[in-house]
């Protein structure tokens, strides 16, 4: 049976299902999932470095994940199978960008655990232990 496809409304409701989660509204009004006072996931404004190589538009979907390390971003965007990407604006930035226009590319689970990770890598050490042993993880 395959995993159910993910959609962008999952993204809001994992990123707020996770524990001490509050929302702030961009530059944009649009959302910044933050714990702790932390950014974890974030839905970005259209910006000069994240563009449709064929017309030139920025691409106005576009959703920021943190990620635990640069490895785990480096697993990401190298995958081709997946739709994560990165830019050079981005460099050094332990984060991955999706456009909301591929999320379908996704499963539920595969999200589920993208949007986990990135409230792990932001969350007090504290916060994520809890989380982990509730969740029996550790």
């Amino acid at each position: 049976m395959a995993s159910k496809k993910a959609r962008v409304a999952d993204v809001h409701a994992i990123a707020l299902a996770m524990p001490h989660v509050t929302v702030v509204q961009g530059g944009g009004e649009n959302p910044v999932y933050q714990v702790g006072g932390k950014s974890f996931v974030f839905f970005r404004t259209p910006r000069p470095d994240a563009f449709d190589p064929e017309t030139g538009e920025r691409y106005d979907d576009v959703i920021v994940f943190w990620v635990p390390s640069e490895d785990d971003k480096l697993a990401l965007v190298s995958d081709e199978s997946n739709p994560f990407f990165t830019t050079p604006h981005f460099d050094g930035h332990k984060s991955v960008l999706l456009r909301g226009s591929r999320i379908g590319e996704l499963g539920l689970q595969e999200l589920t655990e993208v949007i986990q990770d990135a409230w792990l890598s932001r969350a007090s050490k504290r916060r994520a232990t809890a989380w982990l042993e509730e969740h029996r993880l550790t």
